[in-house]
């Protein structure tokens, strides 16, 4: 295993977290720098071959770093314990209570994103408690599911049938593992965005995405939609809004969620 220190800008955060997985990092731990910015530890096992820099954003910096020895089961379990979200109770599987109750969403931490800790998929569970309150969730799709989570989350609530889909096969093993985990029928599919999926078919759709990817596939992704259906998008960062409600302008104007410096979008009645 090796491990190098990339540190970019905070506006650069996440186009750097998307690079680094996208040259296969095994993992991405975010520290901040006393002197700006952010640090991202990343490690690459050793077959890796990660050509520093390509594909980060301009004035990110390098260094290689030593690996600590470091027990990682044992401190990602003393760093993971049950909370809140809402209605939910979000609990690693092995805190979980036995037996759980319905609104209790057991997780398995690992590499797929989605485990309820990050603002943005709390702000998700949220916007799903809030739509279930209002209507009917009917066919649900959760686009980039990681985890699988949100889909567990909307099949708890009433939707049906719920797709959990993702381009990574290691996150559909995750929908997969959290599904049973968690006693619930889910659709998995192994998808490259909206392609491949029928225009109109849900009523639902969840996408809990990198602003980037949302603005670039916005025309996939409304087309998915149902009339009348209702949308949540997330994984923006509040200076995100603008360019990503200009992008879904045609669904209407959104309810914004904010927790922090993170926001969602909640889209009803889709034309």
């Amino acid at each position: 295993m090796r491990a190098w220190r990339v540190t970019v800008s905070t506006a650069d955060e996440d186009a750097a977290t998307a690079a680094l997985w996208e040259a296969d990092t095994a993992g991405i731990e975010v520290r901040v720098n006393p002197e700006g910015g952010v640090d991202l530890l990343a490690y690459f096992h050793d077959s890796a071959a990660f050509p520093l820099g390509a594909g980060l954003p301009p004035g990110a910096t390098t260094q290689p770093v030593a690996v600590p020895e470091v027990d990682w089961v044992a401190r990602s379990r003393e760093g993971f314990r049950p909370f809140r979200a809402g209605r939910w109770l979000v609990a690693p599987v092995w805190a979980a209570p036995r037996p759980a109750s319905p609104d209790t969403l057991v997780v398995d931490p690992g590499r797929a994103f989605g485990t309820g800790t990050h603002e943005t998929t709390r702000l998700c569970l949220g916007a799903l408690e809030g739509l279930a309150a209002r209507r009917p969730l009917g066919r649900t799709l959760d686009l980039g599911a990681g985890t699988g989570l949100l889909a567990v989350a909307a099949a708890r609530l009433g939707g049906s049938p719920v797709l959990a889909t993702d381009i990574d096969p290691e996150a559909v093993a995750s929908s997969r593992s959290h599904a049973a985990l968690n006693d619930c029928r889910l659709l998995l599919a192994r998808v490259d965005g909206a392609r491949g999926l029928r225009p109109g078919a849900f009523d639902l759709v969840l996408a809990n995405l990198m602003a980037l990817l949302l603005v670039d596939r916005a025309e996939e992704i409304r087309a998915l939609l149902a009339p009348g259906g209702a949308m949540v998008l997330s994984g923006l960062l509040t200076g995100d809004v603008p360019e990503v409600r200009a992008a879904f302008a045609r669904c209407g104007e959104p309810t914004v969620a904010l927790d922090g410096e993170w926001a969602a979008l909640v889209y009803e009645g889709a034309r």
